[in-house]
């Protein structure tokens, strides 16, 4: 049974509801002093990840002032920088096992000491334990022409086999070398695809991969081979044969090919063929 009192009740949420007051209460949004950033890079086949709050210098003397030499830091602010690595990867030569780690550094005057920390979720640095570390490497800082006001971490340099991870600020960088096996990653891929169903599918980026990286170049010749059978209009793939035989020291062959693919592309007009005319004349100019 329902009481005067409780049909009140009833009465009033149902007015709070209709008219919106719950959803009415302030929003409060307060700029970050350190706002967080985040980094994705892939290099090759590998993502990196890097989530971090980028701190400023704000008049203030950073590295040997608000960071102190020889210490472990945060690598930023706020909570532990995290690391993600999707593959295996190396870090100045040291290996280091795909999965998530926070990132700690101990900057110093001549050299800094990366620590790749097994990943505690910690809040900036006071309850970094060393035997948590997964690896430790040093690198070198360098000294920047321009000073960098707000903490950043970049990836740049990139190839297929490796990048530079950077840590920029106030008049200091800080690169470390990453590599990545991608051979031994994309290899097995690549022969997995050309034995299936679908393996002409595969062919132009299966031979282009052989030979960026030397691998067995005349299975690469072949698949270009295959490709252009299949598109015999394709001239550009008959630049990429001429590229292979280059590389196989078939100059004559190389040339021969290269002269068949200008001819494919005259034929073909447009803006193209002019890109085409130009790649296979400076191939044919570096082989006489």
């Amino acid at each position: 049974m329902t009481t005067p009192l409780l049909r009140s009740c009833f009465v009033l949420a149902g007015l709070v509801t209709a008219t919106g007051l719950w959803a009415q209460a302030p929003k409060l949004e307060i700029p970050a002093p350190s706002p967080a950033g985040v980094v994705k890079q892939r290099v090759g086949v590998t993502d990196i990840e890097i989530d971090y709050s980028r701190p400023s210098a704000r008049g203030r003397k950073v590295f040997g002032g608000l960071v102190p030499f020889d210490e472990v830091w945060r690598t930023g602010a706020n909570n532990a920088t995290k690391l993600i690595l999707s593959t295996p990867a190396k870090f100045n030569g040291t290996e280091v096992p795909a999965g998530k780690y926070e990132l700690f550094t101990i900057p110093g005057r001549t050299e800094w000491t990366f620590i790749i920390h097994k990943d505690m979720s910690e809040w900036g640095a006071y309850t970094y334990d060393p035997k948590n570390d997964v690896a430790r490497v040093t690198a070198k800082p360098e000294a920047l022409a321009q000073s960098v006001e707000s903490f950043a971490i970049g990836i740049n340099d990139l190839r297929d086999e490796s990048a530079t991870l950077n840590l920029m600020w106030e008049n200091t960088r800080v690169p470390l070398k990453i590599t990545v096996d991608v051979v031994s990653l994309v290899v097995p891929q690549i022969e997995a695809a050309m034995a299936s169903a679908d393996a002409k599918k595969f062919y132009v980026p299966a031979a282009m991969f052989y030979l960026e990286h030397g691998i067995e170049l005349p299975k690469a010749l072949g698949w270009m081979d295959a490709a252009i059978a299949a598109d015999p209009n394709a001239f550009y793939f008959v630049y990429r044969k001429a590229l292979i035989q280059e590389k196989m020291g078939d100059k004559a062959g190389a040339i021969a090919t290269a002269r068949a693919s200008i001819e494919g592309a005259k034929k073909a007009g447009g803006a193209v063929r002019d890109e085409y005319i130009r790649l296979n004349e400076a191939l044919i100019e570096r082989l006489q």
